[in-house]
C-alpha cells in the first residue's frame, strides 16, 4: 500500500522539511568532523537551563505521592494548572481571565491544530505575514485549511494594506507571530490597532469577522526594552496560543495551551470546540506531570541576556564578513539576505533575488549551516539561530569569510 499521495509530495519537498533536514545533517557532520569544527546554526533549540524553580518544582512533584496522579483528566487540562495559566495572561494582557477561557495542550503547535481544527471549514484561508514559521502551511492543510502568505514591508513590520486586500469570505483568520520567527520583529501596538480596524470593517461588511491568532512562544524573549502589544483589549474574537519551550527552555517537554478571549462572541463554543478537538485529534490531554510543575512555576524568573549577548556576536561577524540581516527585536534569530554574485555587483543589479537554497548548500560545503529562507515564504534570505554556543559564533567568521569569496568569485 502506498502512502497518501500528499503526504509522499510534502515529505519529497525540500523546502518542507528543510530545517529538520539540516539539523539532522548537522549531527552525522559533528559525529564525523567534531563539534567544535561544525557551525550549526539551524534549529532553535534553546539551550538556556530551565530555571531553577522549575527544577526544584520537578524534584518536589516527582517526590509527591498522590493517588491518580498518572490518570486520565479533563481534557482541558488540571483545573489549578488552567488557572495559573490564565493569571500569567491576565498580566499580559490587562484584562481579566479565570481558567475556563483556557485549554492546556501539548506545545504550541498542538495549540495551533486545535484551533485550526475548531475553526476551519474546508477551503477556508488563514492569512499570515510572511516569512512565518514553515509549519504553519502544514497545519493549515492538517485541517482542509490554505496558508495565504502576505507580503511585510521592508523592515518586516506588516503591511496593513496586503492584509486587507487578502481579506474574503473565506478568511477564517489571520495569524500574527511577534517575536516573529524567524526576523525576531516585535508587531507595535500601532499596526496591531491597524490590523484590527481593517478586520472589524471586514466583520461589518461581510457578516463573517475573523479570529486574530497571535502565536506567542518567544514572547519573553525580547531585547532593548522592547514590549509585545496586548491582543485581548482591543479585539474581541482573539486567541493566544503559546507554550513554555522557548521562555522555560522545556521544549521537549510539550506543554502549551490556548487562551480564547473572554470577550469573545462565541466564548463558551469555541473554547468547548478546542476541548473536543484536543480529544479528537488524539491528543487527549497536556501531559500531566508537567501541569503540575509549571502550575507553580510559570512565573520563574529567567535571564535572557545570555541571547542577546551572543545576538550581538553573530551580528558583529556578519557585519564583519558583509552579509546583511534584520535587526531583531526579540528571540533568537536572525534573517540574513543571500549575499550577492560577482556578475550581480557589477552589473549593480538593486533587484537582483538570490538563490537561498543553493546558498545554504553552498555553506555546508564549509561546515555551516543554516535554514533556507523559501521555507520561510520569504526567497533570497537564509536563517541563522543563535542558540549555540560563543565559541561557534566567534569561530565561524573565517569559515564565512572562505565561503563567501569563492560564492563571490
Amino acid at each position: 500500500m502506498a502512502i497518501a499521495p500528499h503526504i509522499k509530495e510534502i515529505m519529497n519537498n525540500k523546502n518542507a522539511s528543510a530545517i529538520r533536514k539540516m539539523f539532522e545533517e548537522g549531527n552525522i557532520l559533528k559525529q564525523k568532523y567534531g563539534e567544535e569544527n561544525v557551525f550549526d546554526f539551524s534549529i532553535g533549540n534553546p539551550d538556556l537551563d530551565p530555571p531553577s524553580q522549575v527544577i526544584k518544582t520537578i524534584k518536589d512533584i516527582a517526590e509527591e505521592e498522590i493517588k491518580g496522579c498518572h490518570g486520565y483528566m479533563p481534557n482541558a487540562g488540571y483545573i489549578q494548572t488552567r488557572q495559573a495559566i490564565a493569571n500569567k495572561i491576565s498580566l499580559e494582557q490587562g484584562i481579566s481571565l479565570d481558567g475556563n477561557s483556557i485549554i492546556m495542550s501539548v506545545g504550541a503547535a498542538a495549540a495551533l491544530n486545535c484551533v485550526f481544527k475548531a475553526i476551519l471549514s474546508p477551503e477556508d484561508e488563514i492569512i499570515v505575514p510572511a516569512p512565518f514559521f514553515a509549519e504553519y502551511t502544514h497545519y493549515t492543510r492538517n485541517h482542509g485549511g490554505v496558508l495565504f502568505p502576505v507580503s511585510t514591508n521592508k523592515d518586516f513590520s506588516l503591511n496593513i494594506k496586503n492584509i486587507e486586500n487578502a481579506l474574503s469570505l473565506k478568511t477564517a483568520a489571520v495569524l500574527i507571530n511577534s517575536p516573529n520567527n524567524p526576523t525576531g520583529k516585535i508587531y507595535t501596538e500601532q499596526e496591531i490597532k491597524e490590523l484590527i480596524q481593517v478586520l472589524e470593517n471586514h466583520g461589518k461588511k461581510t457578516g463573517r469577522k475573523p479570529y486574530l491568532i497571535c502565536d506567542e512562544p518567544y514572547r519573553d524573549i525580547v531585547y532593548e526594552n522592547k514590549t509585545v502589544s496586548s491582543i485581548f483589549p482591543f479585539y474581541s474574537e482573539s486567541i493566544i496560543v503559546s507554550s513554555f519551550a522557548k521562555n522555560l527552555s522545556l521544549p521537549g517537554e510539550r506543554l502549551g495551551y490556548i487562551a480564547v478571549n473572554p470577550q469573545c462572541k462565541d466564548h463558551e463554543e469555541l473554547v468547548a470546540a478546542c476541548i473536543f478537538t484536543t480529544r479528537i485529534l488524539g491528543f487527549v490531554n497536556a501531559p500531566a506531570f508537567f501541569q503540575r510543575v509549571i502550575a507553580k512555576s510559570w512565573n520563574s524568573s529567567v535571564d535572557f541576556s545570555s541571547y542577546e549577548k551572543r545576538r550581538n556576536l553573530l551580528m558583529k561577524v556578519l557585519d564583519e564578513v558583509g552579509i546583511d540581516y534584520a535587526h531583531p527585536e526579540g528571540a533568537f534569530y536572525l534573517f540574513c539576505r543571500v549575499p550577492p554574485k560577482k556578475s550581480v555587483l557589477e552589473a549593480q543589479d538593486t533587484g537582483w533575488i538570490g538563490d537561498d537554497n543553493e546558498f545554504c548548500s553552498h555553506l555546508k560545503e564549509y561546515k555551516i549551516l543554516c535554514a533556507p529562507g523559501t521555507g520561510f515564504g520569504c526567497s533570497g534570505w537564509f536563517r541563522m539561530s543563535y542558540c549555540t554556543s560563543e565559541t561557534t559564533i566567534q569561530n565561524c567568521q573565517k569559515a564565512f569569510e572562505e565561503a563567501i569569496k569563492i560564492w563571490q568569485s
